[in-house]
Order: structure tokens, then C-alpha cells, then sequence
């Protein structure tokens, strides 16, 4: 496997997992630039993001409580969505650019200096609300073979539903759950076990410690959302180049 190729795949990881990311969208952005073959790369980036996001899940874990409630109600709809989705095909250039330009837009409110009061003041959520949000996310994770990390961070923030690191804990937990759901539809052959997935697998469970532990106990509010903001713009911007 490609040296290059490890390098960016462990800093996907690092940087996705210090906010609670698996980094499918930068995983699957990578592979595609690679010239990976389109039936390995969704079940590869499922499992690489559901490795990275349970070990973000739990750095977070010791330096945050859990919004059980909110959580709960997000997976009830996503889970079954993404299983039932992940086995549809869509058109690969159109869902590039649909979710590369609402990654693009969040990431430009978070980087363009939203009111301070979005990272620090939440309110509670409404929970038919988060039904809702959770299902439609898990239905896109599904088909495009993501976590719905990078959709449903900045809309936790921006609704005011959590903070910086309540969300980071949350997208981490729904992304886990949400990969396994797609990965149990697509039922990968053991054919995709090989030498360069478990070479592919170390680097970014590596990568996913590094990060979780920076996000986790080292970067602040104001960094954390700027780090978010950056996520996504490589990850728009990713997906809209192809």
C-alpha cells in the first residue's frame, strides 16, 4: 500500500477523531483518489470509522457526560434508516456534490464566526425533532457509506442542542452505531479481510488515540470549532472534486 496514502490516512484520523468524527467522508475521499475499487471502499470506510469513532467515543466519555436522551432518540431513527439505506445506489457524482455543498455551507457558518453563544448556551432539545434529524441523517449515511458525523455535528451546534464537546460525544457514539448498522446491511465477503485493510485498520486506530486525546483533553471551545470548521471544509471540498 501506497506510503503517501498511510500518511494522509493517519491524519484523516487524527484530526476527524479530535472532534469526534470516524473521518468516513476523508476515508472514502482518500481511496478514491487512490483508484480504490467502489465495492471496497464503502464496507473499508465503515470499518475504519467504526474503529475510530469507538475509541473517540470513549477519550470523550472521560471528560464528558453523555445526553443520554438525545442520543437515544437520534439512533432510534438513524439505525434503522442506515441499514435499510445502505444498500441503495445512487448516482455517485450527484451524491458528491449534494453532500459536498451541505458540508461546504456548515463548515463555512462555523468558520465564518458564529455567535460565541452556539458553543457555550444550549437549550433543550425537542425530541420529535431529533427523531426526525436522526432518521433523515441515517438514511444518507446508509446510501453513501458514512456515519453522518460531518451532518449532524454542526446541527447539533447550530440548533443549540449541545456544546462543542457534548456534540463531539454524541457524533462519535452516532457515527459507531450508525457504521455498524450499514456495515451489518452490506454483509462484506471475507474476500475484503486482507493484508492492506488490517495495515489500513492499525494506522487509523493509532491516528483515532492521537486525536481523541487531543480533542478530548486538549483543545478548548473556540479551537475545537474552528477544528470542526476545518473538518468539514477538507471534507466538502473532497467530495466536490472528487
Amino acid at each position: 500500500m501506497d506510503f503517501s496514502f498511510l500518511i494522509l490516512l493517519l491524519l484523516v484520523a487524527i484530526l476527524y477523531s479530535s472532534v469526534g468524527h470516524g473521518g468516513a467522508s476523508g476515508y472514502l475521499a482518500l481511496m478514491a483518489l487512490w483508484g480504490f475499487a467502489p465495492e471496497t471502499m464503502k464496507p473499508w470506510a465503515l470499518v475504519l470509522n467504526i474503529c475510530v469513532s469507538l475509541i473517540a467515543t470513549f477519550q470523550f466519555l472521560r471528560s464528558e457526560k453523555p445526553h443520554w436522551k438525545l442520543f437515544l432518540v437520534l439512533i432510534a431513527g438513524s439505525i434503522p434508516a442506515a441499514y435499510l439505506c445502505a444498500s441503495i445506489h445512487i448516482e455517485q457524482e450527484l451524491y458528491k456534490k449534494l453532500l459536498g455543498g451541505l458540508v461546504l455551507f456548515q463548515s463555512t457558518r462555523l468558520l465564518g464566526f458564529l455567535p460565541s453563544k452556539s458553543s457555550t448556551e444550549t437549550k433543550k432539545p425537542k425530541l420529535l425533532g431529533a427523531l426526525v434529524v436522526g432518521t433523515a441523517i441515517g438514511m444518507l449515511s446508509g446510501m453513501i457509506g458514512i456515519g453522518g458525523g460531518i451532518i449532524l455535528s454542526p446541527l447539533l451546534i447550530q440548533l443549540r442542542w449541545a456544546n462543542m464537546k457534548q456534540t463531539a460525544l454524541l457524533s462519535a457514539g452516532f457515527i459507531f452505531v450508525n457504521s455498524i448498522s450499514g456495515l451489518t446491511a452490506l454483509a462484506p465477503s471475507a474476500e475484503m479481510l486482507s493484508h492492506d485493510l488490517l495495515l489500513a485498520l492499525a494506522i487509523a486506530v493509532g491516528g483515532g488515540i492521537l486525536g481523541g486525546w487531543l480533542g478530548s483533553t486538549k483543545l478548548n471551545q473556540k479551537a475545537m470549532r474552528i477544528t470542526l470548521g476545518v473538518v468539514l471544509l477538507i471534507a466538502g471540498a473532497k467530495l466536490l472534486l472528487g
